[in-house]
């Protein structure tokens, strides 16, 4: 069946702002499913309240709402709508997570839909109602025939106690409607159960949840499926868990394809998986199983059923290359499989299953070290704030990859020096799992536990372990040679395991570039592989690459060929967290749109999957490879591109300046020298001496004694941080010596040999940044923001104003002037943010950041003008300031609302400091200051202060 003639304006319902459970990946699936439809000629509008995304930018949408996510919006837009004319035909509210869902589900009891004549599509809210509700989807599995766990819904405390003692333990707690497995843990005895029965309870929007058998330690695997209109169903790609069950698969290492599964179990659970989406309804659309094996006896069971774009199909997509949301969008607009074009190939059709001749492997990211205090064990419930994804020829190469996405401060998996030998310390850590387990599995096999304990207090599959086993017995392998005598076969092999030149200089005890030289003196060189979603059975159009090493030398089988063109390359952000979020991934999606308009190939590395700069369809060429020294300088040898854009990538980008500028590589707009002045507290503040522009008195410190002599001149209280740190990590305000020297000594542990920054911290100021676009000589300024909270709060946590509200205009003059002062004289070429803290009418400058800001996208949207596009035509030196017409749409003010995950840290009270603890942000916008939300926040402000 062709597209629905009937459907001319779908509304795409987005999943707000970015909290732990529900990220980016839904942003991703909400603007490849706009762009999917408006290619159809489909009139798209979307709601959304995050203003950091590439999402809610007009590029994707016909009509973009940056609204809250609540009924009352999606009245507002169907009357809109209806009074111009073009009513909404349908919805479409599989894109934008559990959010979406439960607010299509909330409109649809109310009636609205109903009233104003609009069509769900993509999803049918029974199947929802069976797959969300424990008790519905239990029942609805075992008529199906398909085995799931013992247990029952309990609806009241009494009920649950039943259920407990008819089950027995060890036991599971899952609430219904939630989402990332929030309110649900593991209970293993009778003590414990009391309490978490009571939590499950309250997390539950429904107060309900599901009380059965625990399958700790089974095997875990998940299927993605696409099903259109007349029941054609493909399995687009099986994800297996590295981690045994009792790990949510968000906080999970997964693997695809499956690496552990026999070809009939697979089918079993291929049978399986289409019965059960057969079963709930019949929608056209993406859906997700997940299956529990148990490894003994092969019994497999449904763990859940997600009849909706999920997490795991960003991954699947970026996996396999297939583009899951894009053909569920047009699916649900009633096209069938048969009639849709394979997005890379361009030649085959859609309806086919990818095949791949490569592994991949998503390792989580963890924020942890904001929480002090919390609980760092993984379970039910997802803690992790972002991921990585490495891709190789094999298990081993890809996971190095990934681990060396990670930006932790290790060289991938291992072979750095940093590993845990004391035995009892690691037994506790693989029987307890966090997020360093990986890596404890590599100390283990490396400190002499055996086989055998490893796995029994693992349960992880024994092929995965073996894999990991064969590294160390490598690792032993090498270090009996110096780096002029190493075989060229082992040196080889080490490469095409993952390893980089600094893990394999770490081993032979020399230079990175000694490594690197003889490497490439025996002819071992990186290539590049296409991924095609055929196995290299047809031509790929999409040029969506990865980096791996071939036996063979003569003809190494370079599937990437570099053009004679002009060309850009632009560094991505990596995994998502805390400090840096999707809001560079909104820059880097524009600077590469802009070097595209300014005639230039444009070339994307980046190892985030969650992401659009991952999309193949936004680059000219995507590079799907860490943002890691040794991966970025191989693809600028094989890409020659004229330089590199580093700052819209925060700081994963940065940090690359210094050695790219070492090896003579051009950075494109502002230079290293100037980003290092920035930096460096000492240089900077000489800068603005010379400028005769204020600051807070300061000094630079390298040990604890020395601090506490500049304590004695500076006085109390005083702010503490290190310098290179993006989101004011271990950045803390001290009121005394003792404090002073804890957190001296602190930061020294976790970052030897740093430069900590020791300011007098200004009390009771109103804090305030600015953001401007500078050719180096010209400044304009983009936005300037107001904080409500006092000095203090890192400016990612606090509320902030658009343009401010009760700055004077003597002050306001002072920060344009410090603005445009700074700019040029820092020699900035592109984007500068800069921060202030106002004190008795005088401005103080706190620092400078010469790159993209976390509030340039927020400043984007509220003043609808494309900022980042015009900075990234000046760095590119195509445009100069007063080139363009800037014209700002300023009515009323725009409210920047920081978003926390602290329901996910239960035992971490909600307290505010200089260091960054939001996972994302929302937008309101208001007429005037009467407004009742900016009034119940400015009351608020010094409730969260702390030090």
């Amino acid at each position: 069946m062709p597209k629905n003639p009937n459907l001319k304006s779908v509304l795409i319902i987005g999943s707000g702002p970015i909290i732990i459970g529900q990220a980016c990946e839904f942003d991703y699936s909400g603007s490849q499913a706009a762009r999917s439809l408006k290619e159809e000629g489909i009139e798209v509008s979307l709601i959304n309240s995050n203003p950091a995304t590439i999402m809610t930018d007009p590029i994707n949408a016909d009509h973009v709402y940056l609204k809250p996510l609540e009924k009352k919006s999606i009245i507002e837009i169907l009357e809109k709508h209806k009074a111009m004319g073009k009513p909404i035909d349908a919805v479409l509210p599989t894109m934008g997570g559990q959010t979406a869902l439960n607010l299509a589900i909330d409109c649809d009891k109310g009636g609205v839909w109903k009233k104003y004549n609009v069509q769900i599509i993509g999803v049918d809210i029974k199947a929802i109602e069976t797959t969300e509700d424990r008790e519905k989807f239990r029942l609805k599995m075992l008529e199906l025939g398909v085995g799931v766990c013992k247990g029952r819904t309990a609806r009241s405390f009494l009920e649950g106690k039943e259920i407990a003692q008819e089950i027995g333990f060890p036991l599971v707690i899952r609430p219904s409607f939630t989402l990332g497995g929030t309110g649900g843990g593991f209970v293993h005895n009778p003590e414990d159960f009391d309490k978490a029965l009571n939590h499950g309870l309250h997390a539950s929007p429904v107060h309900e949840v599901l009380v059965e058998q625990s399958i700790l330690g089974w095997k875990e695997y998940e299927l993605e499926l696409l099903r259109d209109n007349i029941g054609n169903i493909v399995i687009i790609c099986t994800i297996e868990n590295f981690d045994p069950m009792g790990i949510h698969t968000g906080d999970s290492i997964t693997v695809a394809p499956a690496m552990t599964l026999p070809d009939t179990i697979y089918q079993r659970m291929r049978d399986m998986a289409i019965k059960m989406m057969n079963g709930i309804g019949q929608f056209a659309g993406g859906c997700n199983v997940q299956f529990s094996l148990n490894p003994d006896t092969d019994e497999i069971i449904a763990i859940e059923i997600n009849p909706r774009v999920s997490r795991s199909s960003a991954l699947a997509s970026k996996a396999t290359g297939y583009p899951i949301a894009k053909i569920a969008a047009k699916m649900a607009i009633g096209y069938n499989l048969d009639e849709l074009i394979n997005p890379i190939t361009g030649s085959t059709s859609a309806f086919f299953e990818p095949a791949i001749d490569y592994v991949i492997v998503k390792v989580p990211r963890w924020n942890f070290d904001k929480f002090p205090g919390s609980d760092r064990s993984l379970g039910l419930q997802m803690k992790s704030v972002g991921e990585t994804m490495g891709i190789g020829r094999n298990f081993q190469e890809a996971l190095q990859k990934a681990c060396q996405s990670l930006e932790i401060r290790r060289n991938g998996l291992g072979a750095d020096g940093k590993e845990l030998r004391d035995q009892e310390a690691l037994k506790k850590s693989l029987a307890n799992p966090s997020w360093n387990r990986l890596f404890h599995i590599y100390d283990a096999f490396k400190a002499g536990l055996s086989f055998k304990t490893i796995q029994n207090l693992t349960k992880i599959d024994k092929w995965f372990l073996r894999q990991i086993e064969e590294l160390i017995l490598l690792e032993k392998e090498i270090e009996k040679f110096t780096v002029d005598e190493i075989p060229r076969e082992l040196l080889l092999t080490a490469k095409q395991k993952g390893y980089v030149d600094r893990q394999i200089a770490h081993l032979l005890n020399c230079k990175e570039s000694q490594v690197f030289n003889k490497r490439n003196e025996m002819g071992i060189k990186r290539v590049y592989k296409c991924v095609d979603t055929c196995s290299a059975e047809f031509e790929a159009k999409t040029p969506y690459y990865y980096s791996t090493f071939n036996a063979n030398q003569e003809n190494p089988e370079n599937e990437s060929v570099s053009s004679d063109r002009k060309k850009i390359l632009v560094l991505g952000s990596g995994p998502n967290r805390i400090g840096q979020g999707i809001e560079f991934d909104y820059s880097c999606v524009h600077g590469v749109l802009a070097a595209k308009e300014c005639g230039y190939e444009t070339i994307m590395l980046n190892c985030n999957p969650e992401t659009v700069s991952t999309d193949p369809d936004i680059s000219d060429k995507l590079y799907f490879e860490p943002v890691f020294w040794e991966h970025v300088y191989d693809l600028i040898l094989h890409e020659k591109p004229e330089g590199v854009i580093v700052q819209l990538g925060g700081q994963t980008a940065l940090k690359m300046a210094e050695k790219l500028t070492k090896y003579g590589i051009k950075i494109i707009g502002t230079s290293y020298d100037a980003l290092d002045l920035a930096e460096d507290r000492g240089r900077f503040s000489e800068r603005l001496r010379e400028l005769n522009v204020p600051y807070p008195l300061f000094d630079t410190v390298r040990s604890a004694d020395r601090a506490v002599e500049v304590s004695r001149e500076l006085g109390f209280p005083l702010l503490v941080r290190p310098s290179y740190v993006l989101g004011g990590q271990s950045m803390k305000i001290v009121i005394n010596e003792q404090e002073l020297e804890q957190h001296v000594v602190k930061i020294l542990n976790d970052i030897p040999d740093n430069n900590i920054l020791i300011d007098h911290f200004l009390e009771n100021a109103i804090e305030a940044e600015a953001d401007a676009i500078c050719d180096g000589k010209d400044v304009y300024i983009i936005g300037i923001m107001e904080h409500i909270e006092p000095a203090g709060i890192h400016s990612g946590d606090s509320y902030a104003l658009l343009p401010p509200f009760d700055l004077s205009e003597g002050v306001i003059a002072q920060i344009e002037e410090y603005t445009k002062k700074i700019a040029v004289g820092l020699n900035t070429v592109g984007l500068i943010n800069i921060q202030f803290a106002i004190k008795d009418e005088k401005v103080y400058v706190i620092e400078a950041n010469p790159r993209a800001s976390r509030t340039v996208p927020f400043i984007c949207k509220a003043y609808r003008e494309p900022y980042v596009n015009y900075a990234t035509k000046v760095m590119l030196g195509a445009k100069k300031v007063k080139d363009f017409k800037f014209k700002p749409y300023k009515k009323g003010y725009a409210i920047k609302i920081p978003v926390f995950s602290f329901n996910k840290f239960p035992n971490v009270n909600k307290e505010l400091g200089p260091e960054m603890k939001s996972t994302g942000e929302g937008i309101y916008f208001i007429k005037d200051l009467t407004d009742d939300f900016f009034l119940k926040v400015y009351a608020e402000r010094n409730l969260y202060l702390s030090r």
